[in-house]
């Protein structure tokens, strides 16, 4: 089931998460704007539709994939589908600006506590 999370989830229930779907990692979509992040669901498509229904623009919205068992910012992994935006420049699956990635970084350890 997909969550939109704008208060704290520990990494313990980020993992209850990962576990209903792939063992160890978590898929989500970041409102870098808004501050918000949808995880839960099994397409980075399917958490990126649920925030757009709830307002998001499109151009804020970037995929990651998180692993609740790697401590500190190697736990995000840039790599989405959603990602590839050549109108925004964004060529590949990753994120490419350092901006971009490090604001996402931002908004996940306000997201994800121990």
């Amino acid at each position: 089931m997909i969550q939109i999370l704008q208060s704290p989830i520990t990494r313990h229930e980020l993992q209850k998460v990962a576990d209903q779907l792939y063992g160890d990692l978590v898929k989500a979509v970041v409102d870098v704007d808004r501050e918000m992040m949808a995880i839960g669901g099994e397409l980075h498509a399917d958490e990126e539709s649920l925030l757009l229904e709830e307002g998001s623009a499109q151009r804020s919205l970037w995929g990651i994939n998180l692993y609740p068992d790697i401590e500190g910012d190697t736990m995000v992994e840039f790599d989405s589908m959603i990602n590839v935006r050549p109108s925004q420049g964004n060529r590949s699956r990753t994120v490419e600006d350092a901006a971009t990635r490090a604001r996402i970084l931002e908004i996940v350890k306000k997201v994800v506590t121990e």
